[in-house]
């Protein structure tokens, strides 16, 4: 069993590792690439820490349902009882985390949904009178399609050309479904700590791949910095939800602004050269080896259990 323990150990750790890893090369990448490195970077190590701790969580279980006595089980693995309550604590602690994280972003966009009730719909956009400056895309619930909520307060700060940036900003975050991103890197940081990390550099790109959205959709880079700086300094004294903290909602005055500008300032970022390609792509390798890793460890530790249930068996 020691074989099988380390290399479950083994995919427990690795996400501190990998974590920075993709951090790294989520700096060489266009926004869009950057987000899905970070999100699968989230999602596939959060999923084999899940996989590696029910493997352990069931081990004296699946002994049981082969008819191997737990006496019989402790003889072959002394530690397999302790581990296997510790596995189980650990999976609770985790479920209510991320029960928490979920009711806590769902509550969020149920008291938002609820605040834009009274908005005056033209198209895709809510506008809320209001003189608290506030602009963030509402991800679609109950058969309602997303929408854009800005305030009149926030229209007021904007001129016309500025105010399209704004549009499309939040328009790219509703089209190319940020929020999916958000959330799964938001709930998959509750899986493992190490994973924490990846959540404000997957807020910086999230903005930097809107921010490029709406440069691109009015062909403007410097109008397009400029709309960005003054609707985030207004959004970040906004003492509305948007103001107040991200959560679900996808807001311009996220992430650090002074970079977005700046980049915003420079030419469009290009796809990777070769060399950058083939550095995300070990990346990804890399996390989906884990993995697969952990798959491996834990069919060979069934296949141990099944050995062992066999033998009994055959001894009675």
């Amino acid at each position: 069993m020691t074989p099988v323990l380390a290399l479950v150990m083994l995919a427990l750790v690795l996400p501190w590792a990998a974590a920075p890893a993709a951090r790294r090369l989520a700096a060489l990448l266009p926004p869009r690439e950057a987000c899905l490195v970070l999100t699968g970077a989230a999602a596939l190590p959060a999923g084999g820490t899940l996989a590696a701790l029910i493997g352990l969580f069931h081990v004296p279980f699946l002994a049981s349902l082969e008819q191997v006595p737990l006496s019989r089980t402790v003889a072959e693995w002394p530690a397999a009882v302790p581990v296997s309550a510790a596995a189980g604590a650990v999976l609770v602690f985790q479920a209510v985390l991320v029960g928490r994280r979920w009711y806590e972003r769902r509550s969020l966009l149920t008291r938002a949904w609820s605040a834009a009730g009274d908005a005056v719909c033209d198209g895709d956009l809510l506008l809320v009178t209001d003189p608290d400056p506030q602009a963030f895309a509402l991800p679609g619930r109950r058969g309602c399609g997303g929408r854009i909520v800005v305030t009149t307060g926030m229209l007021r700060t904007l001129g016309p050309a500025e105010r399209e940036v704004l549009f499309g900003h939040e328009r790219a975050h509703l089209a190319d479904r940020h929020h999916l991103l958000s959330a799964t890197t938001h709930l998959a940081a509750a899986v493992h700590p190490a994973l924490r990390s990846l959540r404000p550099a997957l807020d910086f790109h999230l903005e930097r791949w809107a921010d490029e959205a709406a440069a691109s959709a009015v062909g403007n880079r410097r109008l397009a910095a400029t709309a960005i700086a003054r609707a985030a300094l207004a959004a970040a004294s906004s003492s509305g939800p948007a103001g107040r903290g991200r959560g679900p909602l996808l807001s311009v005055g996220s992430g650090p602004v002074p970079q977005r500008v700046e980049a915003l300032l420079r030419p469009a970022p290009v796809r990777p050269r070769a060399r950058r390609t083939r550095a995300a792509a070990v990346g990804l390798l890399s996390t989906v080896a884990v993995s697969a890793l952990l798959a491996v460890a834990l069919a060979y530790g069934l296949h141990e259990y099944v050995e062992l249930a066999a033998e009994g068996v055959r001894g009675r």
